[in-house]
């Protein structure tokens, strides 16, 4: 089969659509057209065309990867779970995911305390809920105790400031009621009764 035509592609100007004999075959990435040497005019034969063909798959699975990262760091579980998602297969995942870890795009050990900084800034929350929420991600159990025990947090002043907010809410100023829903936070029976006997700090 011989190469008739590379076209940039009007929507994704960094993807291009590869023709073969006048018939549309699959699409790269600029990278990976560079990469693979394909010129107008090269003649291909079958073994060559299926290499190009899984190729392109993996191509297009990156592609989307990224896209997906770009919008949120993702641990290596979501991106195997999206791609799974998208119908590829486990080869293309895994080849997908480390190139992706190759190339420094996905870090779990990264992605953990991130996950732990931006909920320490959104609300109050347990390391017991963060070790949940990191365990839902599928990050590994020694990672999940590093991070936590590298972040300095005083869980007690975090659960007196949202008993303090808590508070100002009719419903919470029935303490059992507030301890449950304390309780159901992550926070342990013990923090939870000195957070309600210790007064906040001015």
């Amino acid at each position: 089969m011989k190469i008739t035509a590379i076209k940039q592609q009007v929507k994704r100007a960094d993807r291009y659509s590869i023709y073969g004999d006048e018939k549309y075959l699959f699409s790269f990435s600029e990278g990976e057209l560079l990469a693979s040497g394909i010129r107008i005019g090269q003649e291909l034969d079958e073994q060559r065309l299926e290499e190009l063909r899984n190729k392109a798959v993996v191509d297009k699975a990156y592609d989307r990867a990224i896209n997906l990262i770009s919008r949120r760091f993702r641990s290596e579980w979501e991106l195997h779970d999206y791609l799974k998602r998208k119908e590829y297969d486990g080869n293309v995942r895994d080849k997908v995911v480390d190139q992706l870890r190759e190339r420094g795009y996905v870090n779990d050990t990264d992605f953990a305390k991130r996950w732990v900084e931006n909920r320490r800034l959104l609300k109050s929350t347990s390391k017991r809920r963060l070790s949940q929420e990191l365990h839902q991600k599928r990050i590994a159990d020694d990672i999940i105790k590093e991070v936590l025990e590298a972040d300095e947090t005083d869980e007690l002043e975090v659960l007196k400031d949202l008993v303090e907010r808590k508070r100002k809410q009719t419903k919470y100023q029935d303490d059992l009621k507030l301890m449950q829903y304390l309780a159901r936070q992550g926070f342990s029976y013990d923090l939870i009764k000195e957070s309600l006997t210790t007064p906040s700090e001015p």
